[in-house]
């Protein structure tokens, strides 16, 4: 199978600082991460003046101010995306942003990021997915609050745009529940597998729940991304740090994805190379239960079936039975065609 596509979400867990931001740029490379993930926005462009915070929002920060003062202390600066995307350059660790407004998607593109991944809330932000489209490069769809026909809609959006420019990037779809953190019961990991037996397209998760176990399982349900909010702590001041993994978290995440990607295997069914030399030992052989001698007509009552399986195997006992001994053999010894 394919390698899974790892995305390490950092995503406003910097608070604004560049030097928390490249920190979790090394969470991400030392855990194996393919890419670490960002997010691009002009907060005075992304929510008015009034706009009130989700519950989740208010409850991991505890403070009172609005969302648009709380997204302007987390606005990276076109400055600070140049030096990022640098910084993952030399750390040979894939840069990615998600944009949430144009001008945002006019940065990364000229940066030189290489796959665009839409947030579940611009599902329907039509403008905006076709603007991305636009830019020809492959795109993870978030999914998270939508209905089905929600999702559909998004994909022939996009698609338009591609058909128009004669182009087929391709495009993964994220199952994703947009609450921080997400309760394990509401994972609904089968909608996944939905998805990708209705549109035909490769598909993944983003995990917003607490702990490792939602994200591997979605790994054995044929998830080929896999996106994960990262922290230097969890404790930490901000909107998102309690619904993240710490970095020896994340490791162990990365590990035991790679490790369930073995386990998955090709799907052949047949045995390994260390089963061969077990299979010897553990199946069984057709066995003298008596002495027979040369000459002799061999009946059920002069066989019996034991370990290990070198001989003559029992499925064939119908075809042992009635013929004559050619040699004499000894009790418990294992009979071969060259006896019979």
């Amino acid at each position: 199978m394919a390698k899974v596509f790892i995305i390490a979400e950092a995503g406003v867990n910097h608070n604004g600082s560049l030097e928390i931001a490249k920190k979790l740029v090394d969470v991400a490379v030392n855990a194996g991460a393919d890419a670490v993930k960002f997010q691009t926005f002009m907060a005075d462009r992304l929510v008015t003046a009034v706009a009130s915070r989700a519950e989740y929002q208010i409850v991991n920060t505890g403070t009172n101010e609005s969302q648009l003062e709380m997204l302007e202390k987390l606005e990276l600066s076109p400055e600070m995306h140049r030096e990022l995307f640098s910084y993952c350059k030399r750390s040979k660790i894939i840069f990615m942003s998600t944009p949430f407004d144009e001008p945002s998607v006019d940065l990364l593109d000229n940066l030189g990021m290489q796959i665009f991944k839409i947030s579940s809330g611009e599902i329907t932000n039509k403008p905006l997915l076709q603007h991305i489209a636009s830019k020809k490069k492959p795109i993870i769809l978030s999914t998270g609050m939508s209905f089905i026909g929600e999702v559909e809609k998004a994909i022939g959006w996009i698609n338009e745009i591609w058909n128009k420019l004669n182009i087929n990037p391709k495009l993964t779809l994220l199952h994703c529940v947009s609450d921080y953190p997400a309760n394990v019961e509401d994972s609904n990991l089968a909608a996944m597998k939905t998805m990708e037996v209705a549109f035909r397209l490769t598909v993944g998760y983003s995990d917003h729940s607490c702990g490792l176990e939602i994200p591997i399982a979605a790994i054995a349900l044929g998830a080929k991304v896999i996106e994960k909010h990262i922290t230097l702590d969890r404790n930490m001041q901000g909107p998102d740090h309690m619904a993240s993994v710490e970095p020896y978290e994340l490791e162990s995440m990365v590990n035991a994805i790679r490790n369930v990607e073995k386990a998955i295997g090709c799907g052949i069914k047949r045995p390994t190379i260390s089963e061969v030399v077990t299979r010897d030992i553990v199946r069984k052989s057709i066995v003298a239960a008596k002495d027979i001698k040369k000459g002799e007509t061999i009946d059920l009552n002069s066989i019996v079936v034991k370990r290990p399986g070198t001989g003559i195997a029992p499925e064939f006992i119908d075809k042992i039975i009635i013929r004559t001994a050619m040699n004499h053999i000894d009790k418990d010894a294992i009979i071969s065609w060259n006896d019979i």
